[in-house]
């Protein structure tokens, strides 16, 4: 192996050593997401509505990626979630999720990315390493 591939895997590596944080009010979803953030690498944590994901983020420094699903009950969609974590979290990049509404990516804020329901579980999994190493990389510049 080179100098250059192992860099690579050591970068690799270390971008899918985030924290990300899903919120999805269906239960089996919520849990097929973790299940695909745990499988691209990352730690997970979950939450059902909007309330839950703010009070998780204010105790949880480490989460890099918000993967919320748009239509969920509570005080705010996933789209207005993600607007008010980039404001006060401004390196947590996106990834929104939805069965019903079809988004741009660049309606939503800071490089996040839409993908429509169903997905397949490689789709999610490449967009979180990359929102992770994204992340890595903003958190990387602000030091």
């Amino acid at each position: 192996m080179t100098a250059c591939s192992v860099e690579a895997s050591r970068q690799e590596t270390e971008a899918m050593d985030g924290v990300v944080l899903v919120v999805e009010d269906d239960p089996v979803l919520r849990l097929a997401a973790a299940s695909n953030v745990r499988e691209a690498g990352s730690r997970v944590l979950t939450a059902a509505n909007a309330d839950e994901a703010l009070s998780l983020l204010e105790s949880n420094p480490d989460v890099s990626v918000l993967f919320t699903d748009v239509d969920m009950p509570g005080s705010m969609d996933g789209v207005a979630l993600s607007y008010l974590v980039h404001e006060r979290w401004p390196n947590i990049k996106f990834i929104v999720v939805s069965g019903h509404a079809s988004i741009a990516n660049e309606d939503l804020p800071d490089d996040g990315r839409f993908v429509s329901k169903p997905y397949y579980p490689r789709v999610i999994q490449d967009a979180l390493r990359n929102a992770v190493q994204q992340s890595a990389e903003a958190e990387d510049q602000a030091r």
